[in-house]
Formats: C-alpha cells, sequence, structure tokens
C-alpha cells in the first residue's frame, strides 16, 4: 500500500511539472528575433533519429531549435514549461529506449552545479524551418 501511495506522490508530482502554467504564453522578443532567421513550412514530424540531431537549443522554455546535419532546423514547442530550460547553467537531457527522438518524449532539466533535476516537459511535434537568406547573399543572387 505505502509502495502505491509513493508511486501516486511522484506521478502527481511528474504532472504538476509538465503542466501549463494557465495564463497566455507572449514569445519574448530575444525568442522572435532568432525564429525571424527561419521561415516556418507547416511540415511536421513526430520524430528525429539520434544521429542527425548536432544540438538542441533551448529559445526560452517553450521553444527548442534543433539543429539536425549541416544546416537543417527544426522548432519544437515543449508543453507546458520546460522549468530552466534556457539557463546558462542547466542543460537538457533525456533517455530513449529507441534510436530517435519523438514527440512525447521526457525532457529533464539538470543543474549543473548540483545535479538536481529543475524541471521536465515532454516534446511536441517537429516543425522544419528553412533558413531565410541573408540580406548580402539576396542582393547578389538578384545581380
Amino acid at each position: 500500500m505505502r509502495g502505491k501511495l509513493i508511486g501516486i506522490a511522484v506521478a502527481a508530482f511528474a504532472g504538476a511539472a509538465c503542466a501549463s502554467s494557465g495564463g497566455s504564453y507572449e514569445m519574448s522578443e530575444k525568442v522572435s528575433t532568432r525564429l525571424a532567421e527561419f521561415e516556418r513550412t507547416g511540415d511536421y514530424q513526430t520524430c528525429l533519429g539520434l544521429r542527425r540531431i548536432n544540438q538542441i537549443n533551448p529559445l526560452d522554455e517553450r521553444n527548442f531549435l534543433v539543429r539536425v546535419g549541416v544546416n537543417q532546423y527544426y522548432l519544437n514547442k515543449v508543453s507546458g514549461n520546460c522549468n530552466g530550460a534556457d539557463r546558462s547553467f542547466n542543460r537538457i537531457q533525456y533517455t530513449t529506449s529507441i534510436s530517435q527522438l519523438c514527440r512525447n518524449e521526457i525532457i529533464s532539466v539538470v543543474d549543473n552545479t548540483s545535479g538536481f533535476f529543475v524541471g521536465s516537459c515532454s516534446l511536441g511535434d517537429f516543425e522544419r524551418l528553412e533558413k531565410k537568406p541573408d540580406d548580402a547573399e539576396a542582393e547578389q543572387d538578384e545581380s
């Protein structure tokens, strides 16, 4: 019985950690500026192969920029907030039993100093982004 109660308490805590803040979300200027470098394609994938992923950069607690290959990018909007994901002294980590990172996988945020978990969230779909050409490149193309 005691084990069941502990399991229920852990499940309730995990659910609360993944829950949305309830308020409306407003993207920061920093995140908007970074995402302005890309065109959103509306092309979604549920999974990305782990070998293809070069970097996962939390732009804030809700938006992760995922770089695959040399110059391909995906935007992942996590469900709820991934508390502390965008802080420089934290890292994100995940475990998966397959060779892909997929929607609904749990991402944990870990404090680099203490090693304690400080937040978690689940991934959403991966939206493919197209890098916009730089102004200098666009002018050269027009010439």
